[in-house]
């Protein structure tokens, strides 16, 4: 009684800290703009020519509607992997999802260029990012059907990750100065530089694949109960592992290749909301880790851009920073 008294007041407070942020990174940054002129720009009410409007339009709205997106997919696959596994410390970046997915997209990006491409199509860049999330995933769950110690698996994870980045360190060998300085900066993570282009396609991308992930949240609750629970209430466990490894794959990938790899929120976020609702119901959690996971890469994307303005700090950085002591209090707290 006392979870589903709290549950609406959470969600109530979830929402309002994400307004809050929405509204910080529209409307603070290095130039200075007073409330009227973001409302404004926002309703394009000004003229399009007006500095206000294109700061805006065309760099802010588009980044904080980007970092609503990945924060929120990076979440729910950090969410789903650690159901997928039964382990709580399971994320995309941990398993070397993300790095998988930052090699193919070094791959397609420095790749292209080579070959004399000017431009790459953001929608190359996520399937090169899903081809490399789906590559891990499948390395990692071929060594679950040889071991059976969760700890090896997440070394196996690891090691994958690690030898995604030797591989990317050595296409990066053969680049050019500015094709390296621009993966460089990609690879640190962060939502700066999107356009509208690449906001569509993010979101045309991960809304379907949340709605998915939503629909299995009957199933997830069986599954955390483990397979043979899952099965005796009719669930079907190959079938439904399948689903999971594709949506946390689809979202780690969207996110990855436009925004780069960004680590600690997956892994942090569904611990918080665990936390916060005090329940495991999945019907509970999924919508709460979209909302926390969307507060949490904007408000780090708001502190990289302007903490130190006008340099911006990778976005990695910034949610390690966040995300390291809370992983750290969560662990030591379980182990007390």
């Amino acid at each position: 009684m006392k979870t589903m008294t709290r549950t609406p007041l959470w969600f109530a407070v979830l929402a309002a800290a994400l307004a809050a942020v929405f509204f910080l990174n529209i409307g603070f940054g290095s130039t200075s703009m007073s409330f009227g002129e973001v409302a404004r720009a926002v309703l394009s009410l000004g003229g399009e020519g007006e500095s206000g409007y294109l700061i805006v339009q065309m760099i802010r709205l588009p980044r904080a509607l980007a970092s609503i997106a990945g924060g929120a997919a990076i979440a729910i696959a950090g969410f789903l992997l650690q159901t997928f596994f039964n382990n709580p410390i399971v994320e995309p970046y941990v398993l070397g999802v993300s790095s998988g997915s930052m090699l193919f997209v070094g791959m397609v990006v420095m790749g292209g260029y080579t070959f004399g491409l000017k431009r790459i199509s953001p929608l190359f860049s996520f399937i090169g990012a899903f081809a490399g999330a789906m590559l891990v995933m499948a390395v990692v769950l071929f060594a679950a059907r040889r071991v059976k110690s969760i700890v090896t698996l997440l070394i196996i994870g690891l090691m994958a990750g690690y030898l995604c980045g030797a591989l990317t360190s050595i296409l990066s060998a053969f680049a050019d100065k500015e094709q390296i300085a621009r993966f460089s900066l990609w690879s640190m993570g962060s939502f700066s530089g999107f356009t509208w282009q690449q906001v569509r396609i993010l979101y045309a991308i991960t809304l379907p694949t949340l709605f998915c992930a939503f629909l299995l949240a009957k199933p997830l609750n069986a599954l955390a109960m483990g397979a043979l629970y899952a099965e005796s209430m009719g669930v079907n466990t190959k079938l439904m592992r399948i689903g999971l490894i594709l949506i946390s794959s689809i979202l780690t990938a969207a996110t990855t290749a436009f925004a780069g790899p960004i680590s600690f929120i997956g892994l942090s976020v569904p611990h918080i909301c665990r936390i916060l609702l005090g329940t495991s119901n999945s019907r509970i959690l999924l919508p709460a880790v979209v909302l926390g996971g969307a507060c949490m890469a904007g408000l780090c994307d708001f502190i990289a851009r302007t903490i130190m303005a006008p340099v911006e700090i990778p976005l990695g950085a910034v949610t390690a920073l966040v995300g390291a002591p809370i992983v750290v209090r969560l662990l030591t707290r379980r182990e007390a």
